[in-house]
C-alpha cells in the first residue's frame, strides 16, 4: 500500500498504478487483452472481429473512470480502449496503435468515441487524421452531454460524461447488427443530442500523489462537476436526498440554460445513475428511487434503469444522472446483449480462466512514434548546436522546478497536475538529449530537433498539454528546414500559434498559454523594434510573454477546462500560460 501526506490510495506506486489497473482488469477478463507497449485493452478475438466485416469501436480518455473505458470493451460494446495517466488524455501514438489493430484490412470502418475535453479531441484527433492518411476507413462521435453549463458567453462546450457509456452500448449494438459506419455515426449523434447530465459531489477525489481536488466544507455540496475533480458550476448547503434529485434534473431541465435537455410530458427515457467513486449502494438505490419518482411525477415514461458505477472520479463522494430520450431502435440497443465487464458480468468466453498474454503489435506500428530523418533539414555549426543544447537543458530544468508552482495553480482550474505534466515530458526530453559531447537528439539540425521534440512530448507528456506542444512544435518545424536564421525561428513561433489556434480553439484573451504566447510574438514581429538588437529583442518578448501569462489571473477563461469553473474561484494565473512564461525565460537566460 502506497501512502503519502496528500492521500491515500492502495497502489504499488503513482507510476506504475495505470498499468497495474489494466494488468488486473485483463487477468480478470480473459476476454481481454492488453495490446503489447501501449496502454490499450483489445478484445482477444480482434482478429476475428475485424474480418467478419463489422464496424469496430475505439474510445478512450484519462484513467481514474473506471470502469470506463476498457470495462466496457467486449462483444457487443467496444472492440478497443486506450487508457491515459490519470485523468489525462493518452498520447496520440496509443491511440492510434489501437485504431489500427482494429481498422487495418477492415473495410467496414473504425467509429472513434471520446468525451468533449481538449486533450481527447486533440490525441484522438491527430490519431484519426493519420489513420486516415494510412487508408484506414474511419469517423469520430464526440460526446458531450454535460447540462451544467449556465453561461451564454464561449467555452470549451458541453462536456462528455456519463453519457459517453450510452453511446457505447448504442453503437456497440449497431455494429453487432451489422450497420454501416455512416449509419452508426448518424444515430449516435442523434442520441448525443438527446442526453443530458449533471453531477453532484459530496466531497472531492485526489489523484494519486496529491491532495484533494477541491474543498467543500461539511455542510456544502457541489452541483455540475466535471469527472476530474474539477469544481462545479454551483455550490449549495447538503440537504436531503430528494431535495437534491430536483435540484439537479431541474437543472438539467431548465430552459433559461444553454445546454439543458429538452423533455416533454410523454417522452419515453432510459436513466443512469452514476456513482462517482465513494458513494454507497444503500445511498446509490435511494438515488435511483427518487430519480425515477421524481421523472414520472413529470409525466415521463422511465423505460430503462440502470444504476451503479458507470464512469466514475477515482473515490469521489456524489453521484450524476444521465437521460437519454429513447426511440424503438435505441431501445432495442440497450436491451442487445453484452459480455463487456463494466456494463454487466466478467467475459469468460470458453467457461475457464485463461492465462492473458499481450497481443502483438501491427507490423506498421512503431513504439516510438514515426522516426526522424535526420537527413532533411538545414544544419547549423557545433557551436550553434551546443547553444541549443544549453537551451534546451535550461527550459526542461526550469520547467521541473516549477512543478509545485504549476499544480498548485491548476487545482483552481483543472485537476492539478499541470506541472507534474509538463514535467513528465521535460524529463523526457532530457533523458533524450543525453550529454553534451554526444547529445541523443539532433541539435545541429534545428528541424529534425524540433520534429523529435515534438514526437517526445506527444508520447510523454500526454494530455491536452502534450498534444498542444507537439502541434506547436510539428507545425513550427516547418520553417526551419530550408533556412535558419532570427527571422525563421519568428516564423516557426507564428506557425505554432495558429496551429494551436486552430486545432485548440482558444483565442488571444480566453485565458490559455496563447495569452503568452501571442503577447511574446506581437514583441517579434513588431517592425518598428527592428532597431533591437536579437537580445534585447528577445528580452522584451519575454516581459510581455510574462506580462500576457499574469493578465491571465483577470481574465474570464473561455476555453479548456477553466471554462467549466465559477469565475469568482479563478483568481490566480492560467497554469499552461506561466509554463509559457518560464520557458521563454530560460531560453533568454541562455542568449545572454
Amino acid at each position: 500500500m502506497a501512502q503519502t501526506n496528500a492521500s491515500k490510495k492502495l497502489i504499488n506506486s503513482v507510476e506504475s498504478c495505470v498499468d497495474e489497473c489494466l494488468e488486473g482488469l485483463v487477468a480478470v477478463n480473459p476476454g481481454l487483452r492488453l495490446l503489447e507497449g501501449h496502454r490499450v485493452v483489445v478484445r482477444s478475438d480482434i482478429q476475428e472481429l475485424v474480418k467478419s466485416g463489422k464496424v469496430t469501436l475505439v474510445c478512450g480518455g484519462g484513467s481514474g473512470h473506471e470502469p470506463a473505458h476498457a470495462g466496457y470493451v467486449g462483444p457487443g460494446m467496444l472492440s478497443a480502449a486506450v487508457a491515459g495517466a490519470v485523468f489525462t488524455s493518452p498520447p496520440p501514438h496509443s491511440i492510434l496503435a489501437a485504431i489500427r489493430t482494429v481498422g487495418k484490412n477492415n473495410q467496414a470502418g473504425v467509429l472513434v468515441i471520446i468525451k468533449n475535453y481538449t486533450g481527447d479531441r486533440l490525441n484522438f484527433g491527430l490519431a484519426v487524421e493519420r489513420a486516415k492518411a494510412e487508408g484506414i476507413k474511419v469517423d469520430m462521435v464526440v460526446v458531450g452531454e454535460d447540462c451544467a453549463l449556465t453561461s451564454t458567453d464561449k467555452t470549451a462546450g458541453r462536456r462528455g460524461l456519463c453519457g459517453t457509456v450510452f453511446v457505447h452500448k448504442i453503437a456497440g449494438s449497431l455494429a453487432e447488427e451489422g450497420r454501416s459506419l455512416e449509419e452508426i455515426a448518424v444515430i449516435v449523434r442523434e442520441a448525443v443530442d438527446n442526453m443530458g447530465t449533471i453531477g453532484l459531489s459530496l466531497a472531492p477525489c485526489s489523484v494519486p500523489g496529491s491532495g484533494p481536488s477541491f474543498k467543500l466544507e461539511h455542510d456544502e455540496m457541489e452541483l455540475g462537476l466535471g469527472i476530474h475533480g474539477e469544481a462545479g458550476v454551483k455550490r449549495m448547503k447538503l440537504t436531503n436526498v430528494q431535495t437534491a434529485i430536483s435540484t439537479m434534473l431541474d437543472h438539467m431541465t431548465n430552459q433559461a440554460t444553454k445546454t439543458h435537455l429538452e423533455l416533454v410530458k410523454g417522452d419515453a427515457i432510459g436513466l443512469i445513475v452514476n456513482n462517482l467513486g465513494g458513494t454507497s449502494i444503500l445511498e446509490l438505490n435511494i438515488v435511483a428511487k427518487e430519480a425515477i419518482s421524481y421523472l414520472e411525477n413529470k409525466g415521463l415514461a422511465v423505460e430503462r434503469v440502470y444504476c451503479g458505477s458507470f464512469m466514475t472520479a477515482l473515490e469521489m463522494a456524489g453521484i450524476s444522472l444521465t437521460v437519454l430520450k429513447l426511440n424503438e431502435v435505441l431501445r432495442d440497443c440497450l436491451d442487445s446483449p453484452t459480455v463487456a465487464p463494466g456494463w454487466s458480468k466478467p467475459m469468460l468466453p470458453k467457461g475457464q480462466r485463461l492465462r492473458a498474454t499481450p497481443i502483438p503489435l501491427p507490423t506498421t506500428e512503431s513504439s516510438h512514434g514515426d522516426k526522424i530523418d535526420v537527413s532533411v533539414g538545414e544544419t547549423v555549426d557545433k557551436d550553434y548546436g551546443n547553444l541549443l543544447f544549453e537551451i534546451i537543458e535550461n527550459v526542461c530544468k526550469s520547467l521541473i522546478s516549477s512543478e509545485n508552482r504549476l499544480n498548485m495553480l491548476d487545482t483552481q482550474a483543472g485537476d492539478g497536475d499541470c506541472g507534474t505534466t509538463v514535467t513528465r515530458g521535460a524529463q523526457a526530453i532530457l533523458k533524450k538529449l543525453g550529454d553534451k559531447s554526444s547529445p541523443g537528439l539532433p541539435v545541429t539540425n534545428p528541424y529534425s530537433l524540433t520534429l523529435a521534440l515534438a514526437t517526445i512530448v506527444e508520447t510523454d507528456m500526454g494530455g491536452s498539454s502534450g498534444a498542444l506542444y507537439s502541434l506547436f512544435l510539428t507545425s513550427a518545424a516547418q520553417c526551419l528546414q530550408t533556412k535558419i536564421s532570427s527571422s525563421s525561428w519568428i516564423q516557426a513561433l507564428n506557425n505554432g500559434i495558429a496551429a494551436i489556434q486552430r486545432y485548440g480553439g482558444a483565442e488571444p484573451g480566453d485565458r490559455t498559454m496563447l495569452d503568452a504566447l501571442y503577447g511574446a510574438s506581437e514583441v517579434l514581429n513588431d517592425k518598428n523594434r527592428s532597431s533591437l538588437s536579437n537580445v534585447e529583442l528577445f528580452r522584451q518578448a519575454v516581459q510581455a510573454a510574462e506580462k500576457g501569462a499574469e493578465d491571465t489571473a483577470k481574465m474570464a477563461a473561455k476555453a479548456g477546462r477553466a471554462s467549466y469553473v465559477n469565475p469568482d474561484n479563478l483568481t490566480q494565473p492560467d497554469p499552461g500560460a506561466i509554463s509559457v512564461a518560464v520557458w521563454f525565460k530560460a531560453i533568454l537566460d541562455k542568449l545572454v
